[in-house]
């Protein structure tokens, strides 16, 4: 198959060649490992070779795929790990392999074995380790290996390398980071065992050289993290003074460098550079091999200086799930045009059935081709026939038949507004935003105010520069009246959501929404720091966000109080983990099963929701989260409008779901209107500007 050639910059490193154990790379860029879980039974589907596909056409240089699991007590009762040690798969994993393949990318596959690590979920089988030493994220020590079982666990690195071989891949990446198996016998913590094994180097390059003997000269790269605590040998000076011996130990390819372990290994908004960066020039100094450094690399300009520094490669994940076209993009010079990774750790990490995305609508459940997503329709032009139906089905019929005509009027500039405008623009149409904010962005403009949410601001500054470049006009601090709505033929309401005032008698200690403090944090706090949150009981960003500002602006005291059981119980496991590490040693409280029910002059009220006890806090303000509520404009549609709304000024919801819907508007309204052609929405085939 030939490929078509990526337009380049000479100018860029990241855009050079790089040859790879005989292997030719098309650029600098990697894709580092992870995984959507569109696995069934332990085998990739169609729609999992579908994702992969996409990826190795945007125009990465090589793809190294994951969660692929070595043995029966590496997998999860869900079955979504890929189970490589077995040989009736190879026909799935091999449409997995030639899915990069065909693209033009170098496919490598990551193999793992987890050992004590059961990822938060349940096993049918103990978890093992090199000793028995319990995980600082697990309840109970593993099983420790016996020198027979450790034998075993390399025939299974073995079987499960020579099987993805076979099936197409052209070489392996051995998972020794982040605490898994691998790592855990090269950790002087937790490898305590007095076999020969107790060398920490032994297990892996026993498993290299039976790779070796399996695959000859294929490339087998190794990745390894550096890793927090003192005494694990992995930190990033002990893991310097081990990777020479490592690299001298058996014949390596490359070795991948990245950060963390479980739930702190996928970096939240909080780290805004790459942590490796600043470390480059001494991991080249202590690896022979080519260098891979990867995690937290988003901008051209960070890739350029992990280069600079002497890395060979820079890997990436969420961005290139984020946007597929990253590498075309910023190979060919155009970053400008990147959908950018906010580092929310949403609907990538929580696998509702697999692997999303919250800025990415086009990445979709099984079976699906983009996000799940319908706008609300209020009103249809008078004129249409049939217009009353209600199902996805009925809709789409009726908009094909070409009725709707004449320009778009999109209320509301946040990420619905803004998507829907963007999609629309792309197919030619004329399309003007109003908001009566004085800015764009909506609720993620707001988020982004937050201390440690600034991820939220690339997603804003990406659309407004997007429609800028499209040509679309946007007017801010104004509400269009029903009068002057009359020249369009579809209204699209993106008016988002308010946040309600929460009831807390007493009235003279100074009460603010959550919405109304993330304005003001900067300014309140100040004369006011000794801060009570009373979060609405779902542990979700809005009191998070309100804790960290008040910190974050020099509060000396702050207080969570929430109805809840627990603190930050709605975010995901990575997002709550690096959370209470990052408040570690903060002058924070959290007082769970208890609501404020009153203020004094001098500070709160507290009651126990389960046995009512109360007693009194002192503070300074008091930040409430209440409830968001739809909010919509007030005007009367026209006879000719077709009126729909999206995101939430539907029901308030996430970023993904305004994204979706923004997208899913403009795919109707350009289907009514151009019916007799296919209409374009795509990110991933935009016009250059």
């Amino acid at each position: 198959m030939t490929h078509s050639p990526v337009p380049h910059r000479t100018d860029l490193a990241l855009a050079a060649p790089f040859t790879l154990g005989g292997l030719t790379l098309r650029n600098r860029l990697v894709v580092t490992a992870h995984a959507t879980a569109a696995v069934t039974d332990g085998a990739p589907t169609g729609t999992d070779a579908a994702y992969w596909r996409r990826l190795a056409q945007g125009g990465a240089g090589m793809v190294v795929t994951g969660g692929t699991a070595v043995a029966p007590e590496s997998t999860l009762p869900h079955r979504f790990l890929t189970e490589a040690w077995r040989p009736e798969i190879e026909d799935a994993v091999r449409r997995r392999a030639e899915a990069i393949t065909g693209a033009g990318a170098v496919a490598i596959a990551q193999l793992v074995h987890l050992g004590r690590e059961t990822l938060g979920a349940g096993t049918y089988y103990p978890p093992v380790s090199s000793a028995a030493v319990r995980s600082p994220r697990e309840a109970t020590a593993p099983h420790p290996l016996s020198t027979d079982e450790v034998r075993r666990v390399v025939d299974a690195f073995r079987r499960s390398a020579a099987n993805s071989v076979a099936a197409g891949f052209h070489g392996v990446e051995l998972h020794a980071a982040h605490g898994y198996l691998l790592a855990q016998f090269l950790s002087r913590a937790n490898n305590t065992r007095d076999d020969a094994y107790g060398d920490r180097l032994a297990l892996l390059a026993e498993v290299i050289d039976a790779i070796s003997s399996e695959i000859g000269e294929l490339p087998i790269g190794v990745r390894v993290s550096v890793e927090p605590g003192e005494d694990s040998g992995l930190g990033l000076d002990g893991l310097i003074e081990l990777l020479p011996r490592l690299c001298a130990a058996s014949p390596i390819a490359y070795v991948n460098i990245t950060t963390g372990v479980r739930n702190t290994y996928v970096p939240g908004m909080a780290t805004t550079r790459p942590p490796l960066l600043e470390s480059v020039a001494r991991l080249r100094a202590a690896v022979a091999p080519p260098l891979l450094v990867s995690q937290g690399f988003r901008s051209v300009a960070d890739i350029e200086s992990a280069l600079g520094a002497g890395a060979d490669l820079v890997g990436m994940a969420r961005p290139f799930i984020a946007d597929p076209d990253f590498a075309r993009k910023v190979v060919a010079g155009d970053e400008r045009s990147v959908r950018p990774c906010t580092g929310c750790n949403e609907g990538c990490r929580t696998f509702e059935p697999t692997g999303s995305c919250s800025v990415n609508p086009e990445l979709g459940p099984p079976g699906a081709e983009s996000r799940p997503a319908v706008p609300l329709y209020l009103t249809r032009n008078a004129g249409r026939s049939g217009a009353r139906s209600g199902t996805r089905s009925d809709v789409r019929k009726d908009i094909g038949k070409g009725t709707l005509t004449g320009p778009v009027a999109v209320l509301g500039a946040g990420p619905a507004g803004m998507e829907c405008a963007m999609a629309l623009a792309r197919t030619g149409g004329e399309v003007v935003v109003f908001d009566s904010a004085r800015e764009v962005g909506g609720q993620a403009r707001l988020a982004g105010r937050a201390a440690h949410r600034s991820g939220w601001q690339r997603l804003v500054d990406y659309q407004s520069d997007r429609l800028a470049d499209l040509g679309v006009r946007v007017f801010l601090g104004t509400t269009p009246t029903s009068a002057e709505l009359r020249e369009y033929s579809h209204i699209v309401l993106a008016t988002g959501a308010e946040e309600a005032a929460v009831p807390v008698p007493g009235g003279a200690l100074p009460t603010f929404t959550s919405t109304d403090f993330l304005h003001r944090y900067a300014d309140v706090v100040p004369g006011a720091s000794r801060v009570v949150v009373l979060d609405d009981g779902f542990g979700w960003w809005q009191g998070i966000s309100a804790v960290e500002s008040a910190l974050g602006a020099g509060a000396r005291e702050v207080t969570l109080v929430t109805p809840g059981t627990g603190f930050a119980t709605g975010l995901s496991p990575e997002n709550r983990t690096q959370l209470t590490h990052r408040l570690v040693g903060a002058p924070l409280r959290v007082v769970v099963l208890s609501t404020v029910f009153a203020t004094t002059p001098d500070g709160v009220r507290l009651r126990n929701v389960m046995d009512g006890h109360e007693t009194h806090l002192a503070a300074d303000c008091l930040v409430t989260v209440g409830e968001r509520r739809a909010r919509r404009p007030d005007f009367t549609p026209a006879a000719h409008h077709t009126t729909l709304a999206i995101g939430d000024s539907v029901v308030p919801r996430r970023i993904a779901h305004a994204v979706a819907e923004g997208r899913a508007a403009a795919t109707e309204v350009a289907a009514g209107a151009r019916a007799d052609q296919t209409v374009p929405l795509s990110h991933h085939q935009e016009p250059e500007p």
